[in-house]
């Protein structure tokens, strides 16, 4: 399966594509879109819903993954990530692929085995879980990856669960 990871943020919002089986995963692509914060909030949701349609055209992913919303002690900054969030949901929704959500908590133990991980940590294990050779440009991108990765890990997961009632 081919996922698109999304990593939700005003100024930075990571982009990473996987090809997986569940098990081993591969890179296919990764990046930023970076808005400017003198721009108006709408001019840079459009921004960042331009490019999340391109990377979604030029990498035709099955399905696509996305953290869910976490509480924030400023209202404002989750209020400005919801509506990034929100134009992320609907690009791949136009798309018609697939969605999955998932907490911080719930990526970070698919990739490091801890949900309390640090960033850094997040970026090791998602070069070292797809033998990506190269550093990833961004923590974003690599969070966006390691979204990706969660997913393609619970999809299996899920699979396997059916298959095993099925056979009962």
């Amino acid at each position: 399966m081919r996922v698109l990871g999304i990593d939700c943020g005003t100024e930075r919002t990571g982009w990473g594509v996987i090809e997986s089986d569940g098990r081993k995963h591969a890179v296919l692509g990764h990046g930023l879109i970076r808005t400017f914060t003198r721009d108006p909030l709408e001019a840079r949701l459009k921004v960042i819903a331009e490019h999340l349609r391109k990377v979604i055209s030029e990498h035709a992913p099955t399905a696509a993954a996305v953290e869910e919303v976490f509480y924030s002690l400023n209202v404002k900054t989750a209020l400005k990530l919801a509506h990034v969030r929100g134009v992320a949901l609907l690009a791949v929704a136009e798309s018609g692929i697939a969605l999955g959500e998932y907490s911080p908590l719930e990526v970070k133990m698919s990739v490091v085995g801890y949900g309390r991980a640090e960033k850094h940590q997040v970026q090791l294990m998602v070069r070292s879980i797809t033998g990506l050779g190269e550093a990833i440009e961004s923590e974003d991108a690599a969070d966006a990856i390691a979204v990706a990765i969660c997913h393609a890990t619970h999809v299996v997961q899920v699979r396997a669960i059916h298959t095993v009632r099925a056979a009962r």
